[in-house]
């Protein structure tokens, strides 16, 4: 019950700022030309124990696939309600995928993570290919990927 409540007050820190205090984060994955199909992308939020808390973006809109994003269809058990109304496309290599969301200020500072899973089709999957804790130091600080994605930048 305890993460349905935190995924809860995460989700709707994200879609209606004005019942909690957040502030409009964007968030931008460069590719790598990696010389494949698009990359499905499950970007999500772990507390500082590593305990799911929701899903933020999905890129790529078949759910057959999701399965491929490991980590985060672990912690979810694949359920698409995680994220409806938060998907799009997928992103091809050398290409950008860049949001903009509302995210609540409690997760900065506080020991929050945020991952992504890459997974690409006839390629080998990438859960965590990126974790990078949400800090107002680490705003605008580029981390690396370790497969597919060249790097992540979050800016407040």
């Amino acid at each position: 019950m305890k993460t349905l409540l935190s995924a809860l007050a995460l989700t709707t820190a994200l879609t209606v700022p004005g019942l909690a205090l957040a502030k409009p984060v964007t968030l931008t994955t460069n590719l790598n030309a990696y010389g494949g199909d698009g990359a499905y992308l499950a970007l999500y939020v772990t507390d500082a124990q590593g305990t799911y808390m929701g899903s933020l973006w999905m890129a790529g809109g078949k759910a057959k696939y999701y399965e491929h994003l490991s980590d985060w269809y672990r912690a979810t058990a694949g359920n698409p309600a995680e994220i409806d109304g938060i998907t799009g496309a997928s992103v091809g290599a050398g290409q950008q995928l860049k949001i903009t969301l509302d995210l609540a200020d409690a997760l900065f500072d506080a020991g929050y993570q945020l991952h992504i899973d890459a997974s690409v089709e006839e390629m080998r999957d990438s859960p965590s290919e990126v974790v990078v804790p949400l800090t107002t130091a680490g705003a605008g600080q580029p981390v690396p990927g370790r497969r597919y994605i060249r790097d992540f930048t979050y800016d407040m």
